[in-house]
C-alpha cells in the first residue's frame, strides 16, 4: 500500500484543528483507561488515602450522572472546541425554532463511529447551540458503564454529557420549567457497526423505548416534552470499516462482544497524524447536523402498543422529512433514501 504523506508545509490552524481532534479520539478511545489505571496506581501508593476519599465521593455522587449530570460552561467553551469544528467542517442548523418553555428527545441519527457531530454540537459550544436555541440545554446520553470509570466521570460530564439509563431520561423530561433537551443517539451501539462512507440504514424499528418516555411526559400543565429527528449528514462518511456483512463470521463476533460488554467494537480506519493513507483520525469530511421540526406528544401515562407504534410511526415520518428535504444541499443523490432495520 502506498502511503500518502501530509506535505510539510501545512498551514498552522490546519495543524492546530488536527491536534484538537487526536485528543478527542484520545478521550474516546484510551482517556477512560488511563484513568481507570492512574485510580489503581493511586490505590496501591503512599497516596492511597486520596483514593479512599475519592472513593467516598464516588459513592455519595452517584445519582448525579442520572440527575442532570454537572456540566461546565467553561470546559464547553474551550477554544480547542472551535478547532475541533473547523476540522472537519461542523455546523448545526435548525429548520424551525424550538420553545424553550418545552422539554425535549432530540433523536440523532445516524450514530456513526464515534458520534463526532452529537458530540461536537452538543457537547460543545463550538457550533453555537445556545444561539441557535437560547433557553435550551442539551444533554448528550451515554452509555452508563462509563460514569462508573473514576475521573473519567467527572470530565464528561462537564461537556454535558449524563448516563442512558432510563431514570435520566425521566429527570430531563419531568423538568417542570422546560428547556432540557435530551440527545440520544437511536441506533446505539449496534449501528456503529454498519458506520461507513454512503451507509444510509438505521436500526430504529424496533426500538420504542424513547417513544414511550416521550408519551408518559407528554404534553401537559408542568410537564411538557416533545421529540425532534436529527440528522446529521457525513457522520458515517469520517471513517472506512472493514467489511461485515451480517452472517460473517465478524458480524457475529462483533455482536456477541457487543451483547456481552455493552460496547460496539468497530474495526474502523481513517487518517493518520502524519499521513493521509491509515490511522485513526476521521476523515475531513463537512458534517451537517440537521434539527427538525417536533412533533408534540400528548401525554399518555400508560401507554398501550397502539399508542407507541403510533407516535413512533410519526416520528419516522418526520425523520425522513428532515433528510428528504436537506439532502439535496449535502450532495445525496436524488434516488438515495433512508433504510430502516
Amino acid at each position: 500500500m502506498k502511503i500518502q504523506f501530509a506535505p510539510l508545509n501545512i498551514p498552522l490552524q490546519r495543524r492546530l484543528q488536527t491536534a484538537a481532534v487526536l485528543q478527542w479520539v484520545f478521550s474516546f478511545l484510551a482517556l477512560a483507561q488511563c484513568c481507570l489505571a492512574g485510580y489503581v496506581l493511586l490505590c496501591v501508593s503512599d497516596w492511597w488515602v486520596l483514593a479512599a476519599l475519592y472513593a467516598g465521593w464516588l459513592y455519595l455522587d452517584r445519582d448525579t450522572p442520572t440527575s442532570g449530570g454537572r456540566r461546565s460552561e467553561w470546559l464547553r467553551n474551550w477554544s480547542v472546541w472551535k478547532h475541533f469544528r473547523d476540522y472537519f467542517p461542523l455546523n448545526l442548523i435548525k429548520m424551525v425554532d424550538l420553545d424553550p418553555g418545552s422539554n425535549y428527545i432530540f433523536g440523532f441519527h445516524p450514530h456513526g463511529v464515534l458520534v463526532a457531530g452529537g458530540f461536537g454540537n452538543f457537547c460543545t459550544e463550538a457550533s453555537g447551540f445556545s444561539l441557535l436555541f437560547p433557553g435550551l440545554t442539551p444533554y448528550l446520553l451515554m452509555l452508563p458503564f462509563w460514569f462508573r470509570v473514576p475521573f473519567f466521570r467527572d470530565y464528561i460530564m462537564c461537556g454535558g454529557l449524563v448516563s442512558s439509563e432510563k431514570a435520566s431520561l425521566s429527570y430531563l423530561l419531568s423538568g417542570p420549567r422546560g428547556g432540557n433537551v435530551a440527545v440520544v443517539a437511536i441506533g446505539g451501539a449496534p449501528e456503529a457497526l454498519d458506520a461507513r462512507p454512503g451507509a444510509l440504514t438505521l436500526q430504529i424499528l424496533h426500538r420504542k423505548g424513547f417513544i414511550k418516555l416521550a408519551l408518559k411526559h407528554g404534553l401537559c400543565t408542568g410537564c411538557l416534552a416533545q421529540l425532534v429527528p436529527v440528522f446529521s449528514f457525513g457522520e458515517n462518511e469520517l471513517f472506512d470499516q472493514m467489511t461485515n456483512p451480517t452472517g460473517s463470521p465478524l458480524r457475529w463476533l462483533q455482536d456477541h462482544l457487543q451483547r456481552l460488554m455493552g460496547v460496539a467494537l468497530p474495526l474502523f480506519t481513517g487518517r493518520g497524524v502524519f499521513q493521509y493513507s491509515f490511522g485513526l483520525l476521521p476523515y475531513r469530511q463537512p458534517i451537517h447536523t440537521v434539527v427538525g421540526r417536533p412533533i408534540p406528544v400528548v401525554q399518555t401515562p400508560s401507554p398501550t402498543k397502539d399508542d407507541i407504534d403510533g407516535l413512533h410511526s410519526l416520528y419516522l415520518e418526520g425523520l425522513t422529512a428532515v433528510f428528504e428535504d436537506n439532502k439535496d444541499n449535502y450532495g445525496i443523490a436524488p434516488d438515495k433514501h433512508l433504510h430502516f432495520i
